[in-house]
């Protein structure tokens, strides 16, 4: 219908110089005093050839309209897909299109090229700067005093924040570093753990660990990111509380990381994995960057896992990760 519409639209000065012919030719019959008849005969005679002409011509309209659909999709890729024009205005509107086309592409490499000028930048600048990190983590660790711990605890996030960097460089980058292969569940959340003992102790915050014995489809080191910044927020919103971590019973392979922290409000829960949305608690957190979840979601998402968290205010936060992968979307290494 929509095509219909477009075409007598299209076609309306056409369709109106025709009737008004046929209405002079009908004046003049009438005129001449020719029988009702004959001049019935002649009005249906010329109708019936602007129906055949002009239902063939919106054959012509409509085919080339469904071709310029699918060229549609074509065309983002390769202009050539186009064809050849038709007439002199339809050359005029490709040449029209060709140059909107090449401006665009002129743009398009301009973008990537800054684009990966900085994405080359910030990753020298992780690499280089996990250097100064390791020397000062030395030189902490050679007197054991309170401001030396402090220090330590603070360089700690330092260093996760320069983590999150780096994986959200790959994460948008062309190519990515994904090895997926089976592992051991277990040991990837146990180095996790590990990492964060210190924040654990010094909370005073205890950790209910039940062994994951558990073979899954992923990705180590991403896994592991992932694991890191659940931990992290679990640390950072309790205190003095306990963190859980098991396999959730009855439901595939599902792991469970639970706090009894401050807790998410309900209206916050829908968008907690949007990118840069911190909520309630990330305001009155200043430290909150609204990063974190958002690049956990965006990596599950790409190793075929899900992610579900349950909260309530007040009584904690639990985050489930579903292990389970229907669909490969990589290749795997045994």
């Amino acid at each position: 219908m929509k095509a219909v519409i477009s075409y007598i639209r299209q076609r309306a000065g056409w369709i109106a110089a025709d009737l008004l012919c046929i209405i002079v030719m009908g004046g003049v019959i009438y005129l001449n005093h020719v029988p009702l008849s004959e001049w019935e005969y002649a009005i249906l005679l010329c109708l019936f050839f602007l129906l055949i002409f002009g239902g063939g011509d919106f054959v012509r309209y409509y085919r080339r309209h469904t071709r310029l659909v699918k060229i549609r999709e074509i065309i983002r890729v390769n202009i050539d897909a186009i064809g050849p024009p038709e007439d002199i205005l339809g050359e005029d509107y490709q040449e029209l299109i060709r140059t909107i086309y090449e401006d665009k592409m002129a743009e398009i490499n301009s973008l990537k090229n800054r684009h990966s000028d900085m994405t080359d930048y910030y990753t020298m600048w992780v690499h280089q700067i996990k250097t100064p990190i390791a020397a000062m983590n030395l030189l902490l660790q050679q007197e054991d005093t309170p401001a030396n711990r402090e220090l330590a605890e603070e360089l700690f996030r330092i260093e996760q924040y320069v983590e999150m960097t780096l994986h959200y460089l790959r994460l948008n980058a062309d190519s990515n570093d994904f090895v997926i292969q089976k592992t051991d569940l277990d040991r990837v959340v146990r180095e996790a753990v590990r990492k964060y003992a210190r924040l654990f102790i010094r909370k005073k915050i205890s950790l209910d660990y039940q062994p994951l014995d558990t073979q899954i489809i992923t990705d180590e080191k991403w896994l592991e990111f992932v694991v890191e910044q659940l931990l992290s927020n679990a640390v950072k919103y309790t205190s003095g509380g306990k963190v859980s971590i098991y396999m959730k019973e009855g439901a595939g392979r599902v792991l469970v990381i639970e706090d009894t922290g401050i807790g998410i409000r309900a209206e916050d829960l829908p968008r907690v994995c949007e990118k840069g949305y911190t909520g309630y608690n990330g305001h009155s957190d200043k430290r909150s960057t609204g990063i974190g979840l958002y690049l956990c979601k965006r990596m599950l998402n790409r190793l075929s896992h899900t992610i579900e968290i349950e909260s309530e205010v007040g009584r904690g936060t639990r985050v489930m990760i579903g292990l389970d992968t229907e669909e490969e979307p990589y290749k795997t290494v045994s």
